[in-house]
Order: C-alpha cells, then sequence, then structure tokens
C-alpha cells in the first residue's frame, strides 16, 4: 500500500498541471477584448485603454505564451521583482475581495472547514443508518418511511430548502440565524483577548474554555448543517440501501444465519462493511463538495465561505477569483481520491493497492 500511495502521490503534480490547463483553457473562450473589458470599470470604454490592457497582460499572445505567463509571472527587468505566477503561490488580485486571492482563500477556507467537520458526522451517520435500517426491514414501515423521506429530500431543490427553513426557524421561531457569528463575539474575536490557535472557530471556542462563544457559533451553523445534511440524506439512504439489499443476498450472509450467528452479528460485521464500497465514494465526493465550498448554502445563509466568495466573485465576473478557486478545488478533489482509494482497502480486504 505504502507504494501505491507514493505513486499517487507522484501523480499529484501532473494531474494538477492538467487541471491548470483545462481552467485557464476555459479561459481563452473569452476573446482578448472580453478578457481586457474585465479590468476596466469605466463606462463607456475607451479603446485605447482596452488595447493598452491587452498588450500589458498579453491577451494577444499565443495560447501556450499566456499560459506559462499565467503559471510563471512575469520579471519585472528594472527592479527584478516578479508579479503573478500561480507557482509562485500568486493566484492575482480579487478585486472582489480587495485583496490577493490566496490570502482570501486563507481568510475563508477555515470557515468552510468548520461548517464542513460539523456537517460530515450527521450527514454520514444518519444517512448510512437510515439506508441500513431500510434494507433490513425491506418493504416494512420503516422502509416506506425512509424512501418517502428519500425521494422528498432528492426532489427539494438545496436554495429551496435552505429559505424554508431559514423562514421557519429564523424569521418565524427566532432560534437560529445566518451568517457566521454574533455582533457580541464578532467584537470578542477581533479584540485580542480571544486567541485563534486554528482559525476554525468553533475549535478556538473551546480551546479559549468560552462555551459561550462555541454555543453562538454552532447556532449559527445549524441551519447551514441542516440543509446540507438533509439534502445528503436523500442520497445516503438510496445508495446505501440498494447496496445493502445486494450485500444481504449473497451467499456468505445466508451461511452466517443458517449457522445461527446473531443477527445483529450478520447485519453490522458481515453485511454492512462489504456494503460500504459504494458508499465510500459517494461519502469521498459529498466531503470534497463541502471542503470546496457550498455556494448555494453559503450565499443563502451568508455564510463567509469559500463557496460564498466564488460566487460573489462570478457574479462580478472576477475572473481571477474565480480561476483561484477552480484550481484550489481541483487540487482537493484530487487528494481526497488518494485517500478514498487508501479507504477502499482498510475496509475491504479483498481490495489490494499494489
Amino acid at each position: 500500500m505504502i507504494n501505491y500511495i507514493i505513486r499517487r502521490l507522484l501523480l499529484v503534480p501532473v494531474l494538477l498541471f492538467g487541471v491548470t490547463l483545462i481552467v485557464f483553457g476555459m479561459l481563452q473562450l473569452l476573446g482578448p477584448v472580453e478578457r481586457s473589458a474585465l479590468y476596466v470599470r469605466d463606462f463607456p470604454r475607451n479603446e485605447n485603454q482596452i488595447a493598452g490592457i491587452i498588450k500589458k497582460y498579453g491577451f494577444d499572445k499565443p495560447f501556450y505564451v499566456q499560459y506559462w505567463r499565467w503559471l510563471t509571472g512575469t520579471q519585472d527587468p528594472a527592479t527584478g521583482t516578479r508579479q503573478g505566477g500561480i507557482l509562485y503561490g500568486d493566484f492575482g488580485y480579487s478585486r472582489t475581495g480587495s485583496q490577493p486571492v490566496i490570502d482570501m482563500i486563507k481568510d475563508r477556507f477555515p470557515n468552510t472547514l468548520d461548517l464542513a467537520i460539523w456537517t460530515v458526522v450527521p450527514m454520514l451517520a444518519v444517512g448510512i443508518w437510515l439506508g441500513v435500517q431500510a434494507a433490513v426491514h425491506q418493504n416494512g414501515f420503516v422502509d416506506q418511511a425512509a424512501r418517502i423521506f428519500s425521494i422528498i429530500g432528492t426532489s427539494f431543490p438545496t436554495f429551496v430548502f435552505g429559505l424554508l427553513v431559514l423562514m421557519l426557524f429564523y424569521a418565524q421561531l427566532h432560534w437560529f440565524a445566518p451568517g457566521k457569528m454574533s455582533d457580541w463575539v464578532n467584537q470578542l474575536v477581533y479584540s485580542g483577548a480571544f486567541h485563534q490557535y486554528t482559525k476554525l472557530l468553533s475549535i478556538d471556542a473551546l480551546l479559549n474554555g468560552r462555551l459561550d462563544v462555541f454555543w453562538d457559533a454552532l447556532r449559527h451553523m445549524v441551519l447551514p448543517i441542516l440543509t446540507l445534511s438533509y439534502i445528503s440524506w436523500a442520497t445516503f439512504v438510496r445508495v446505501t440501501r440498494s447496496s445493502m439489499l445486494e450485500t444481504l443476498r449473497m451467499d456468505y450472509v445466508v451461511t452466517a444465519r443458517a449457522k445461527g450467528v446473531k443477527e445483529r452479528d450478520v447485519i453490522h460485521k458481515h453485511a454492512q462493511p462489504n456494503a460500504m464500497i459504494p458508499i465510500i465514494t459517494l461519502a469521498g465526493f459529498s466531503v470534497v463538495g463541502l471542503l470546496g465550498g457550498v455556494v448555494i448554502t453559503e450565499t443563502v445563509f451568508n455564510y463567509p465561505g469559500i463557496g460564498q466568495a466564488a460566487a460573489t466573485a462570478a457574479q462580478q465576473l472576477d475572473v481571477v477569483t474565480v480561476l483561484g478557486f477552480a484550481i484550489f478545488t481541483g487540487a482537493i478533489l484530487i487528494l481526497s481520491n488518494l485517500i478514498v482509494d487508501v479507504l477502499y482497502a482498510l475496509i475491504d480486504p479483498r481490495v489490494r493497492l499494489d
């Protein structure tokens, strides 16, 4: 397995190169004039100004020249300073965030990670548990209820469900609030008296011994967690139920029952571990979606993660920021695929990674 992991890690730069090539290639769908217009806010746009921007940024150069310049940046012959170059960690300047893209990712990603950590547990635990119960009690009340639950969840668009829970729990009941934190927490966090060890508000609140701040952070994440979990539960129930039903019909399960093995052990020790392979794949992509920033959910609940930042950048045609987020998400996807493959071997001894 170690050799397999090493080989996959060696492939990561190659895959990242492919991601950058595809992302930058999509940018070429815009012509030089359209791309240069993104740098001009004045209307009407001056033709001489557009021509100067095209020449400055080399938008009229061949594709490979522009791509290489995007990767390595340009060097000022007079001062020797380098501008741009994603290989050097410079993804450009974000107009929407008024800061370098890499700094925006550093500021926003901890918020998305904080939300993802608290979403993963209920998303996987409840979804898998419901799917297993539906398969074990096939065609029974639990199965029928789980299937109806799944159909409703699949039919709900994310933004519709998010708006419904927002209207109910915030506008009507005043239980939970959108955003990341209350005003008094915001003042405390940036007053200097609150130590930001990890920049994850909920974790830092526990490390600082501030349960009131922890509850406030969790209170603001309840509705996004509920929205993300419910939509995911619908998919997990269907996949888990289908995989479990197929596994329960296998010969080794029938043999285990014939030998008098307890039904609980048959389900949890024999059938469920072997039914987890497709579920691991689904879980891997679900977690990637969370870490990559759930655009709709973060936008609906005004949660300041990278998903909301990417949506704002796209709305304002901030191409530089969108490209930076696309590369970041692609890197997460590549690494997550490696983790999922390793988990296959850990859960199913029949899988060998040579």
